[in-house]
């Protein structure tokens, strides 16, 4: 009950209120800071703003308006020295940032250092490191208000340039939009953030609101829209629950809701459903799995093929416990993949095709590595047992045709037929070789095209040439020209 009193106390109110905007604001545009690369210059700016402070003290006296202007011309001049000396000075980025945001800092700690020490002044340099947001004043209320409400607008309006600018750069420019503009409208924006959350949270950890919850958002959305909103409920969500926290602990603000979205951010490190530990250590697993099942159905097909498959031999082959085999031949036959009768065990069509796609890709793959890569024969067999688990159909089609459509891999092995087009192609005819165009075919659209060409079923041809791009034939007296990615699809009998 007292917990509940002191939230309805006015203090609590406005330091709710605070919280809730500095936590939006600065999750939204934490995400271009962070997909921007720029977290670095973000703590710079956060830093660097106390020199306009002093300046604005020592000015005007102790004025929310004055510490505001003061303290977003601080943060212009150092975006615009720290851009400068990255354009023109042999210098490295990091590097640039690093010296001009420990500079202005190191004045600001001084200049709050001297003028504290005169009488009647009471500039807690504490106040500005780490935030003070139980003491926020109506008029700080009002500006963090102005400033959310600003910077939320801009990224609307200005959300196609901020778009475009971030992740494609050149296209922009191409587009007529200024980069460098929007960089430095960037900086403002986050300027105005610093400043708001000055009261709040401080100079050091408004740095924390800025990229912890934008990061948290990115690791549960790939799209910007989703992002953006994830990165805004999180940072609200973190200052709201870091500030009751402090209430209830009766410790620091500012350090708690920092605190609370790295533990939020943390959460979605292990949990997050497509990027976190939990789920990537589950798809490891699965993949594992399902590399061991199709080792065992692949070999499985070349021991059918050669007569002896059996339970035995499978697990000398794979070396496997024959009990480890058996119980993943009854999980591959509940999938319909084997056949089992007693003791006897055998590959079902399903099974048999899934060998001939794995075979297709290993070979292929090898074929590959040496003719596009240049390897050795004979040091390409592990690379290929391995990548036969990962192409998918399309990489597979991909690399067929930009080998040519090979038959045989570098051992003088067969390279199977993808799946689906004739076992007996006309591609696979050697000159000289006599067939006879088949009355059925994969579909009518091989059959219209043999059909322009003179190739009606069941004509006589004979092959002339087979190398390349093209495959020339004799049917009767004329001499016809198929594509090669055509005569794998047409099929043959033998004449």
């Amino acid at each position: 009950m007292e917990f509940l009193e002191i939230l309805q106390q006015e203090w609590a109110i406005r330091a709710l209120i605070a919280s809730s905007l500095v936590g939006l604001m600065c999750g939204v545009l934490g995400c271009f800071i962070v997909l921007r690369n720029m977290s670095l210059v973000g703590d710079a700016l956060a830093h660097a703003i106390l020199p306009g402070v002093v300046i604005a003290f020592v000015v005007v006296g102790y004025s929310e308006l004055g510490f505001f202007t003061g303290a977003v011309l601080a943060g212009l001049l150092t975006a615009v020295g720290i851009t400068w000396i990255q354009h023109n000075v042999k210098t490295k980025n990091d590097a640039a940032i690093g010296i001009v945001f420990t500079a202005m800092f190191s004045l600001g700690v001084m200049g709050i250092s001297y003028i504290s020490k005169n009488e009647g002044v009471h500039l807690d340099l504490k106040d500005f490191l780490f935030g003070n947001v139980l003491g926020v004043s109506d008029s700080d209320l009002y500006l963090t208000a102005g400033v959310t409400f600003y910077v939320l607008l801009s990224v609307v309006v200005f959300y196609r340039y901020l778009f475009v600018s971030t992740f494609q750069a050149v296209i922009a420019q191409t587009m007529g939009i200024s980069v460098k503009m929007v960089h430095y409208f960037l900086m403002l924006l986050l300027s105005f953030a610093v400043v708001a959350s000055l009261q709040t949270v401080g100079v050091i950890l408004v740095v924390a609101m800025l990229i912890t919850p934008a990061s948290t958002a990115l690791l549960l959305s790939n799209r910007l829209p989703t992002v953006l909103v994830l990165a805004g409920t999180i940072g609200l969500l973190s200052a709201v629950i870091g500030l009751l926290l402090a209430i209830q602990l009766e410790t620091t603000p500012g350090p708690a809701m920092a605190v609370t979205a790295t533990l939020i951010y943390l959460l979605a490190v292990f949990f997050a459903p497509q990027k976190g530990l939990v789920f990537r250590s589950a798809q490891k697993r699965k993949l594992r799995a399902r590399i061991r099942m199709e080792d065992i159905i692949k070999r499985s097909f070349h021991l059918q093929n050669a007569g002896n498959l059996s339970l035995d031999q499978l697990s000398q082959q794979l070396e496997l416990a024959p009990r480890t085999v058996s119980k993943a031949i009854q999980q591959l036959s509940k999938q319909r993949f084997f056949e089992t009768d007693n003791d006897k065990i055998t590959l079902t069509g399903r099974g048999q095709e899934l060998a001939r796609r794995l075979v297709r890709a290993h070979r292929l793959w090898e074929t590959y590595l040496v003719d596009k890569m240049g390897m050795d024969a004979e040091h390409i067999h592990d690379e290929a047992e391995h990548f036969e688990h990962l192409l998918t159909d399309e990489m597979l089609d991909e690399v067929d045709a930009e080998l040519g459509f090979p038959e045989l891999d570098p051992h003088g092995s067969p390279i199977p037929a993808k799946i689906g087009l004739p076992k007996f192609p006309l591609s696979r005819l050697q000159p000289s070789q006599s067939a006879r165009i088949a009355a059925k075919q994969m579909n009518e659209h091989i059959t219209a095209q043999l059909w322009k060409l003179g190739l009606l079923p069941d004509t006589d041809i004979s092959v002339m040439s087979n190398e390349g791009q093209e495959i020339q034939v004799r049917s009767g007296e004329r001499v016809i020209e198929l594509s090669r990615e055509l005569a794998r699809q047409v099929n043959v009998v033998d004449g």
